[in-house]
């Protein structure tokens, strides 16, 4: 649904701070603004503080936005004993006349929390001047609600019957509802008297590189290798050598695949090993493999991420980033010394697949899950798919990765949610 690169629509977001300022709404306007500027929306954040925060999003700083300014919270503390002065009216006044210019041109305004909290009011009763009394963007605008003042009892004391504080229990003409969250959408439905059904539930969300990649290298592995996108990733740290059984992962990688249909992944992370030269050949060897049985985009030997003819090495801090990304550590190993990826694998939390070699089980113990280095690839997988299905951690994780990241929601929801407004302004 990318916009025609000459035709950009503009969408303004307006809360009363912004980015680099630290929150959960300041977080949604984040990740809404630089990935809605990828799809080629023009967009304005508007906001009391905050500072430009990414390359292709505009900044508008309008200071009398800001619920912390000192007119603001002398306002505040006179509405919370329930004076509306003159004091509040020339605030609202005010904050009308300064907005206004900056919301000239507009196609559609989204308006985090103003609506439905008490922080500002005379920035709320502005708006509805603006919005619902002089009809701007009739028919454009978003109230994203993350928090309702009047289903909160803690700050009851602070609300009263009337003017103004009524504009944030009655739905505005013109606007379309936005809660976070299903119960969110009940209290809204029951607070201003409509169905259920007329107000939109679309959730935050989370950026797992910013999770995950500790380096710009592990960023551009997830990313090249659209890993978010999996449903299992194996991580088999070593060296590519034929001690290290990364034939028996491979099979085991496609048994899991075209049997089992789980989009699983392999991670190998070493290059060919020095010492030998049957290593070459053993590299060979596992790449006709992978072609033959058709794995290309799902075993990855990541010494082929190298750039200019190098093969690529991790460092330590990208091979940390690559256990924080997996969701098991396998570990066909027929012979080792020790094994240090189980421990690396435990400091990580990982699920521990590997062969029952003494020195391996020696340092997993009850914790790892144990085969034989010569057991088949349908038996490696159907204890990899058993012991991952009771694994709440890994559910949840995964739950997460498919519906949660930002770029999802973005593209599943708020994306859709754009055109449908724009759809029914051009219509009337």
């Amino acid at each position: 649904m990318k916009p025609d690169s000459i035709d950009r629509p503009r969408i303004t977001i307006l809360h009363y701070t912004a980015p680099p300022v630290m929150g959960g709404v300041e977080s949604t306007i984040f990740h809404h603004g630089r990935l809605l500027a990828g799809y080629g929306y023009d967009i304005r954040v508007l906001a009391g503080r905050g500072s430009v925060f990414h390359p292709s999003v505009t900044f508008d700083p309008v200071q009398e936005l800001d619920a912390l300014q000192p007119s603001a919270l002398r306002v505040r503390r006179e509405l919370n004993e329930g004076k509306v002065t003159k004091r509040f009216r020339d605030l609202r006044d005010r904050i009308a006349e300064a907005i206004w210019p900056s919301l000239q041109g507009g196609d559609i305004l989204m308006v985090h929390n103003v609506l439905t909290l008490h922080n500002h009011l005379a920035l709320t009763a502005a708006l509805h001047q603006l919005l619902v009394e002089r009809q701007a963007f009739g028919g454009r605008v978003v109230g994203w609600h993350h928090d309702l003042a009047w289903a909160r009892p803690d700050i009851a004391g602070e609300l009263h019957e009337g003017y103004p504080w009524e504009l944030l229990k009655k739905p505005w003409p013109g606007v379309l509802n936005v809660v976070v969250s299903d119960a969110r959408r009940e209290q809204l439905a029951e607070l201003y008297g409509i169905p259920g059904a007329e107000i939109a539930v679309i959730p935050p969300g989370v950026d797992p590189a910013r999770w995950l990649c500790r380096t710009d290298t592990a960023r551009r592995i997830l990313e090249d290798y659209r890993l978010l996108e999996a449903d299992l990733i194996l991580l088999l740290p070593a060296r590519i050598s034929r001690r290290k059984n990364i034939d028996l992962a491979v099979q085991t990688l496609a048994v899991l695949r075209n049997r089992r249909h789980i989009d699983a992944r392999l991670l190998v992370t070493g290059p060919p090993g020095p010492y030998s030269p049957t290593n070459v050949e053993y590299l060979k060897e596992l790449l006709a493999m992978r072609e033959a049985l058709g794995l290309e985009k799902a075993a990855h030997l990541l010494y082929e991420a190298g750039r200019e003819g190098s093969p690529f090495v991790p460092d330590d801090q990208t091979v940390a980033s690559l256990y924080a990304l997996a969701d098991a550590l396998f570990f066909p190993s027929v012979e080792e010394g020790f094994g240090i990826p189980l421990l690396e694998a435990g400091v990580m939390r990982l699920p521990i697949f590997c062969s029952c070699l003494p020195p391996m089980i020696k340092t997993g113990g009850d914790e790892a899950h144990y085969f034989r280095a010569d057991a088949t690839p349908e038996a490696i997988a159907e204890l990899i798919a058993k012991v991952m299905a009771r694994e709440p951690a890994y559910r949840m994780r995964r739950r997460v990765l498919h519906a949660y990241t930002w770029e999802t929601i973005v593209e599943e929801q708020v994306l859709p949610l754009l055109k449908a407004i724009s759809e029914q302004a051009t219509a009337a």
